[in-house]
This record gives C-alpha cells, sequence and structure tokens, in this order.
C-alpha cells in the first residue's frame, strides 16, 4: 500500500481558505470544552449508548453551539451529522473519555476541517495540559505556536513505538506505550515525542479519532497509511486500521510487520 508523503510547505501560517476567523473558532470550541468538562468528571456513563460518557455528551453540546453558530456542518462521534456549510468540521469532542471521566491526565479535543474532501486545517487540544496542536493545509504543524517536525528516526529498534490495542507480539521497538487517546497520540509523532503510533491486533479508529492528527502528523513531515488501502481522509462513519510514522523507513517496517 502506498504511504502518503509529505513535503513540509514554508508558506505563511493559514493562507488560502483558513482565515483567522476559522482558527479562532477552532481555538474556541476546544477551549470552552475544556471548560465543561473539567467539572464534569466521575460523572460515569451517559446511559444513551455504550461507552459514551455523560461528559461526552456535554462536550458535544459545546461543540455543536459553537461549530454550528459559526456556520460549519458537522460530522461529530457523538451526534453524527448536523448543519451545513462550506466547511465540514469533524470533531471527536472528548477524544480519551475513559481517561477523562478517571482523572488519567491524556484527553483532548480533535477537530479537522475540510473543504470538500480536502483537509485543510486542525486543531487538537490536550485538555490535561492546555497544549493546542494546530496545522493548515501547505503550512506546517505547530505546538503553542512553536513550529514542530516528526523525529526523523529510521531504526525501529531505537523506536518508541505507541498502539491502540494490545499488540500480540513484540517487534523489536525500544520502548512502548498505549495513552488511550489517539488524536494526542499521533500529535506526540508529529512533534518527535515518538516515532509511531498504530493500530495493534483487532483495534480500528474513526475518522474523527484520527483526521485531526493527520494533517498534523503530515505537516511535521511524518508520514501515514491504512493497513488495509482503504482512504483515511472520509466523513463517512466507517472503521479503519491507520499507522503513523516519523519516516517512510519506519512505516515500511510497521507495513511489512502488519500482523499484530
Amino acid at each position: 500500500m502506498a504511504a502518503i508523503t509529505t513535503q513540509v510547505s514554508r508558506e505563511p501560517h493559514y493562507r488560502y481558505y483558513v482565515t483567522e476567523a476559522l482558527v479562532t473558532t477552532l481555538r474556541t470550541c476546544a477551549r470552552e470544552i475544556g471548560d465543561v468538562v473539567q467539572a464534569g468528571r466521575h460523572d460515569g456513563f451517559s446511559g444513551l449508548r455504550a461507552s459514551q460518557y455523560r461528559l461526552d455528551v456535554v462536550a458535544d453540546e459545546v461543540a455543536l453551539q459553537v461549530l454550528l453558530g459559526a456556520g460549519f456542518q458537522v460530522v461529530s462521534e457523538e451526534s453524527g451529522v448536523s448543519g451545513s456549510g462550506e466547511f465540514t468540521v469533524v470533531v471527536d469532542p472528548i477524544d480519551g473519555s475513559t481517561n477523562c471521566d478517571h482523572g488519567v491526565p491524556f484527553f483532548a479535543t480533535s477537530l479537522a476541517v475540510l473543504k470538500g474532501s480536502e483537509l485543510v486545517a486542525a486543531l487538537v487540544m490536550n485538555h490535561a495540559t492546555g497544549t493546542i496542536y494546530e496545522a493548515e493545509k501547505g503550512s506546517g504543524a505547530y505546538r503553542d505556536g512553536a513550529a514542530i517536525v516528526s523525529s526523523g528516526q529510521t531504526d525501529f529498534s531505537k523506536s518508541i513505538a505507541s498502539f491502540s490495542g494490545l499488540p500480540s507480539r513484540h517487534l523489536g521497538w525500544a520502548q512502548y506505550r498505549s495513552l488511550g487517546a489517539a488524536s494526542l497520540e499521533i500529535c506526540l509523532v508529529a512533534d518527535g515525542s515518538i516515532d509511531v503510533f498504530s493500530v495493534a491486533n483487532k483495534s480500528t479508529l474513526n475518522p474523527w479519532d484520527y483526521l485531526g492528527g493527520l494533517l498534523l502528523a503530515q505537516e511535521a513531515g511524518a508520514v501515514a497509511a491504512e493497513y488495509d488501502g482503504e482512504a483515511l481522509v472520509t466523513v463517512e462513519r466507517v472503521r479503519r486500521r491507520p499507522v503513523f510514522a516519523a519516516t517512510n523507513e519506519l512505516l515500511m517496517f510497521m507495513q511489512e510487520s502488519r500482523t499484530l
């Protein structure tokens, strides 16, 4: 399967479609969600559907209010498709809901903006630290306003690898993580903190889990692929098996070792 290759542009930040108003809306959405979920920890499941927490519902209400109010179509993990507009925002109001509900400090809001079928902007906010990752297509990736790049690691035996799901075997990594919030783990590939993030065993992800991180990783110089050759950029409620790596060498290694 072909990797999604990346070349970071030196064009000015937030060019073309992505206006400061759009960026401000994304930041407002993430910050207002952060404000409400801090008070909603340990509230348990919503009872509305399996594995949904009360804080997911509250966070989704905030996301819809901000994003629909700004004239976007919204595709949310919690409420499906709402509204209409030139841009579509794919949102996971709280990625890492179990972490959030149980007080584990690793959870985020993930926002990915599409114009038609083109992924043009992304924001992922780590609510435990307040860190904001942002990217706009062709303009690089940023963490709290500072440019980030992936690690450049090419040797898997020296890599820190993180997984969604439990690998069935040891692939020879230097260290292993499983942190429970895919969007943030992809951001850690983007900023060079870790070298690989992948699904493992029977684990799959939905677009709202990875789309924000996908653009951030690409703009930071990392690469990505889908183990079964499926398109990663989609707004449909589908399951995907993505892998993200700092370099093509690591991505190729993971693809060749796909039975995890």
